[in-house]
């Protein structure tokens, strides 16, 4: 009985993420990347992606929203630290690929960023993680662990979830094609990967946001 309710309960979980798909998949097909990044990862990413799971945590669990996925201020600094000392090896990683890329390892900061605002991306690249991160870790991953109890294979599960959810956008913009594309799809496991690892040991959400912060940061400036 306790695996038939386990499974029912799952599923709705899964339900509620296929929703989410559906709507972000029907938002890229129509708009593409016509509209502001602002816009995608300010407006309309949180309420596609948020909007269904607080409905669902609400509604269904009866729960805290923010408890429910994983967003506590207990060693909130701590959590902090480590999502810097974590993110930062993906976002050095983007550099030096760069380099390798110019042949150069001289560095020049202007060429570096290529002339984009730092504080407008990283503000953007922070908002993007606190959106997928709270969809594909605090709810998918932490649902899967807890009915699980095996990391690798709920890790891995809410993984290649964390892929389909980037296949609107990987094909849907014209910028990500042949190698560029695959280098984008295994770095995408990668952190995510990483990151449900980190989740898991750690119960909070908080330094699995800061690493997905600073790799989304560095494919805005190094890809």
């Amino acid at each position: 009985m306790r695996t038939k309710e386990g499974s029912t309960y799952i599923e709705k979980v899964l339900n509620v993420w296929a929703i989410v798909l559906i709507l972000w998949s029907v938002y890229r097909v129509t708009f593409k990347t016509d509209l502001p990044l602002w816009f995608d990862e300010l407006i309309a990413k949180p309420l596609i992606f948020l909007l269904p799971l607080n409905f669902f945590i609400k509604r269904v669990e009866k729960k805290n929203f923010f408890s429910s996925v994983s967003l506590k201020k207990k060693n909130i600094w701590k959590e902090v630290a480590i999502g810097l000392i974590l993110g930062l090896t993906f976002f050095v990683a983007g550099a030096v690929g760069t380099f390798i890329k110019q042949n150069s390892f001289v560095f020049d900061i202007n060429n570096l960023f290529r002339g984009k605002n730092l504080f407008y991306f990283g503000f953007i690249a922070v908002a993007t993680s606190i959106s997928e991160e709270i969809l594909s870790r605090g709810f998918v991953l932490k649902r899967l662990y807890q009915q699980s109890r095996n990391i690798y294979t709920s890790s891995f599960f809410a993984s290649v979830l964390f892929f389909f959810l980037h296949v609107p956008i990987l094909f849907t913009s014209n910028q990500l094609t042949g190698s560029l594309l695959l280098q984008i799809v295994l770095s995408d496991l990668v952190l995510s990967l990483a990151v449900s690892f980190l989740f898991i040991r750690r119960k909070s959400l908080v330094a699995p946001i800061i690493v997905h912060a600073l790799y989304t940061l560095s494919l805005y400036f190094f890809i």
